[in-house]
């Protein structure tokens, strides 16, 4: 079966792109251009006609790669077209007439690609989250995983279970024969290394999720701080209720920004203070919850008061910065102990020094990458598979490999195939469609 699909995005363009994969694209295509010479590694100037009637339908380029060399590994023709809707829709309608031709369906040639062997699954998801990718951050990590640096480093871990197994399951199979005592202190030496290295990539305080999802980011405050105002004034927009009146925000707020190449997911909060009011209490009682959850703090705190919330201190740690707004109200800060924490005075109405606000929030999440591994986890699903070989080599490292060595040996297999699964080197139809169903139509 050939799949056809538009890569491109819909709506008037200049020019749009669809893909057509499949062992009859070449017919396929010389059928609408009318052209028999279509040549591939080179750009094709053609005509394109409706099959049924003979009609012109745009004049464009095609690019011909034949397979095993083209995205999918299949043979795969890209038609350019002008970018109009009436243009797209009358090619997919021919497209959809021809014998052995269907729409594709979201992320099917990246699926086929992936069956080819063109790519492994970590490598086929990172161009879902480069497609995806919204800042600078979200691009540089995609790009990574799309050159193999993840999928190299599990491999090589795989490599040396499989290594290791071998000479257990060669133990197994000629127990009349005593294996050397410095090959199996070297098969326990690299188990080990392997099991250290996996513990290392998860103790990422989950860095590499938080790039792709975004980093969740807390205002706290004292009500009428100015929390609301500087949530619209970082995401541009009327987000959250402005209002002289104290306690206007009783529900969590959110919001998705790109704060200078940082996906962060900003939070609006409730005023922290006394109240008998059950609605606002519980507003509180989330600003609270928000604020702990939070990979930083803004702790907001009107410029022009004398001293900090005693309720808002117990809220104040190491990873909060101090923002004290109203700064056209007061030119200095109230005096306060938290000389650790980085201390701010801004003035959102003014719109002040909110560049040195933005860079030291920059900072602070920066922090968090030099303590992290240079191979970041950046789904569910790696985790769940790291988590699961770890505990299996956890097991096979308590047994006693002389006397359980069956059992050990498939402690070690099972590990060796949780790591597989991340990259694809195990059965893993189960998972494919979860994959690739986030993906678009043409990808």
């Amino acid at each position: 079966m050939n799949i056809f699909a538009l890569s491109t995005g819909k709506g008037p363009s200049g020019i749009a792109i669809l893909r057509l994969s499949g062992k009859d694209s070449l017919q396929i295509s010389k059928l609408i251009t009318k052209k028999n010479d279509i040549k591939s590694k080179e750009v094709n100037l053609c005509k394109f006609y409706d099959p049924s009637n003979g009609k012109m339908i745009d004049e464009g380029l095609l690019l011909w790669s034949p397979g095993p060399n083209s995205y999918t590994g299949e043979d795969l023709a890209e038609f350019h077209t002008h970018g109009s809707n009436a243009v797209v829709s009358c090619f997919l309608r021919v497209l959809g007439e021809q014998e052995n031709c269907r729409l594709a369906e979201p992320g099917e040639f990246t699926k086929i690609a992936f069956q080819n062997n063109k790519m492994d699954l970590v490598e086929a998801e990172s161009i879902g989250d480069l497609i995806h990718a919204e800042t600078e951050l979200q691009r540089q990590q995609a790009i990574k995983l799309i050159q193999g640096n993840a999928s190299n480093h599990y491999n090589s871990l795989r490599e040396k279970l499989v290594k290791s197994l071998s000479y257990i399951e060669a133990k197994i199979d000629f127990a009349e024969d005593d294996l050397p005592e410095n090959v199996l202190k070297e098969v326990q030496a690299s188990i080990k290394h392997v099991h250290k290295n996996i513990k290392q990539i998860l103790e990422d305080q989950k860095i590499g999720e938080k790039i792709r999802d975004g980093f969740r980011i807390s205002i706290i405050g004292d009500v009428n701080a100015g929390k609301s105002s500087l949530l619209n004034l970082l995401s541009k927009r009327e987000a959250a209720i402005v209002s002289e009146q104290e306690g206007t925000t009783r529900d969590v707020i959110e919001t998705y920004l790109n704060i200078d190449g940082y996906p962060v997911i900003l939070a609006d909060t409730a005023g922290i203070r006394k109240v008998k009011n059950k609605v606002e209490k519980e507003g509180i009682k989330r600003a609270i919850k928000k604020a702990k959850d939070a990979d930083l703090t803004l702790v907001m705190v009107d410029a022009s008061k004398k001293t900090i919330n005693k309720d808002l201190k117990k809220l104040i740690n190491e990873d909060c910065i101090l923002v004290f707004n109203k700064s056209d109200l007061s030119k200095k800060p109230p005096k306060n102990e938290f000389t650790k924490n980085n201390q701010i005075l801004i003035s959102v109405k003014k719109n002040k020094n909110i560049d040195s606000l933005i860079k030291t929030i920059k900072e602070k999440l920066s922090k968090k990458f030099m303590k992290a591994n240079s191979i970041l986890v950046t789904r569910e699903r790696h985790r769940a598979k790291l988590n699961a070989a770890l505990k299996e080599i956890e097991k096979f490292l308590k047994k006693d490999q002389k006397k359980e060595i069956e059992t050990a040996a498939e402690d070690l297999r099972l590990a060796t195939r949780h790591l597989g699964g991340i990259v694809g080197k195990v059965d893993v139809e189960e998972i494919l469609g979860s994959i690739f169903q986030d993906f678009c139509i043409g990808k």
